[in-house]
């Protein structure tokens, strides 16, 4: 189920009565291909790192996720990595005048999935802090097919719902209130997690996707 949509109306109208929203397109192929591109290069320079939960000097390794990650430093962006950060900003801006969600900050990492990887079922919000938002995720998987598998289920009242994770889409759900999980594929899945935070109040001890 992908809603062929990217108006900035629309997207803040979902989130605010559905609280997630698909986005295909949302990144251009090439743009797609240089991110996935440097992911592998990083991967291969053994500078992905095996995914961790909870935060700061609590950090942990977990058998809840199988992913290799590698965090964004937003002063010292790569040219691939620009284009998605101000895409983003974009994003950030609009929903902010609409919705007046607070969002300060954006924190991103790439997530690479080896094939049979996963991440079990989970929500982004600390159980000490309120400071992220609304979560998202960006494919970087060109070609992908229905029986490659990967899916992004996010858990809703009314029932579940799988993303597959085609390259270029963004998804966007509250982190508070929506269960997922990955799904695992049958061949390496790469993609951009990120989080749109507000200024944090608490602490925070829970496990981060």
């Amino acid at each position: 189920m992908m809603p062929q949509t990217d108006a900035p109306d629309t997207t803040a109208d979902a989130l605010r009565t559905r609280g997630w929203q698909v986005m295909p397109g949302f990144l251009s192929n090439a743009a797609v291909d240089a991110l996935a591109a440097e992911c592998r290069a990083l991967d291969a320079a053994a500078a992905l790192t095996a995914a961790t939960t909870g935060r700061g000097g609590d950090r942990a390794a977990s058998t809840l996720r199988g992913d290799r990650t590698r965090w964004f430093e937003g002063d010292a962006l790569s040219p691939a990595q620009q284009v998605y950060w101000d895409a983003m900003q974009t994003v950030r801006a609009g929903l902010n005048r609409r919705l007046l969600l607070g969002m300060q900050a954006l924190e991103a990492h790439y997530a690479l999935y080896p094939a049979g990887a996963g991440y079990a079922r989970h929500r982004d919000r600390f159980r000490d802090s309120d400071a992220r938002v609304l979560s998202s995720v960006v494919y970087l998987n060109g070609d992908w097919q229905a029986d490659d598998g990967g899916a992004l289920r996010l858990h809703l009242l009314d029932g579940p719902i799988d993303v597959p994770p085609v390259g270029g889409t963004l998804v966007l759900f509250l982190s508070e209130e929506i269960e997922h999980e990955v799904l695992p594929a049958r061949r390496e899945r790469l993609s951009i997690a990120g989080w749109f935070r507000r200024r944090e109040i608490a602490g925070a001890d829970l496990a981060n996707s």
